[in-house]
């Protein structure tokens, strides 16, 4: 099997374990069938825009020219710092994608994927974005009318509880033992000041998630399309959106959005 096209980011499908798919122009690949196969990644040199289209010698952020990069809505401030969104104030790079993508409602949650962390994500996101991040356990905090207040109890829980995810640890499987995410939640909540306690979600369901991987890597290494152009290997396992190989090396797809690539078996 042979299939050439323009990276983006692996779809997922909420299963046991998670269903994960590479799309590339028109085909769909099913990457679950392929553990314990022998894949092949070429970059055939060539980068496109996956916003305007443009093809590009060097990409920013994850598939981006530079002009797109630095106008583009995706790639606004209030993206890794929700707090500070103005879509609820009628202002941004684009008030209809604010619209669309802000003006919305999001979670605040806690996730497990090597520590408990604390995140924000658009309510429609949901379980999309803890697959991403290759959470095993999440639970939701609070659930806010706009990005911006769940960017404020984001940064209040920050004094307390990290916001970023250990991805080595995470792709090796190593996690905080003992954790119970409904004791924490309850103790997040009680840290809350009074007039941000209103937001909080009363439902305690914990989400559970299992990914398809045959053996977790003892180390991991990470490669790159910008220092090889090939990357072969047969496929241990798939976490949040890496691809993990037997011999522990592993590759963020989602970091070589735009990229060209044929993908074969």
């Amino acid at each position: 099997m042979q299939a050439s096209g323009q990276l983006k980011k692996m779809k997922t499908h909420p299963a046991d374990p998670v269903k994960y798919f590479l799309d590339l122009n028109n085909e769909s690949i099913y990457l679950n069938d392929l553990l314990g196969k022998s894949i092949s990644l070429l970059f055939e040199q060539v980068i496109i825009c996956v916003a305007c289209g443009k093809q590009i010698k060097k990409a920013f952020g994850q598939g981006f020219c530079y002009p797109c990069f630095i106008n583009s809505p995706e790639n606004s401030e209030c993206i890794v710092k929700p707090e500070l969104c103005k879509a609820h104030l009628g202002q941004g790079r684009s008030i209809e994608w604010e619209e669309k993508n802000h003006l919305q409602p999001h979670y605040v949650y806690l996730a497990l994927s090597s520590d408990v962390k604390v995140g924000v994500t658009r309510v429609s996101q949901t379980p999309t974005r803890w697959i991403d991040q290759g959470a095993s356990q999440a639970i939701v905090i609070a659930k806010t009318p706009y990005r911006q207040l769940a960017g404020e109890i984001e940064v209040f829980l920050k004094k307390y509880l990290p916001d970023k995810t250990n991805w080595q640890r995470m792709l090796k499987n190593e996690m905080s033992a003992d954790v119970d995410l409904l004791s924490d939640k309850k103790k997040a909540i009680a840290l809350l000041p009074e007039d941000l306690k209103q937001y909080v979600f009363d439902e305690d369901d914990i989400l559970k998630i299992h990914y398809p991987v045959l053996k977790y890597p003892l180390k991991v290494k990470s490669l790159s399309f910008d220092k090889q152009n090939e990357i072969t290997g047969k496929l241990s396992g798939i976490k949040g959106q890496y691809l993990i190989f037997e011999t522990g090396e592993v590759i963020n797809i989602r970091n070589f959005s735009g990229y060209v690539i044929t993908f074969k078996i």
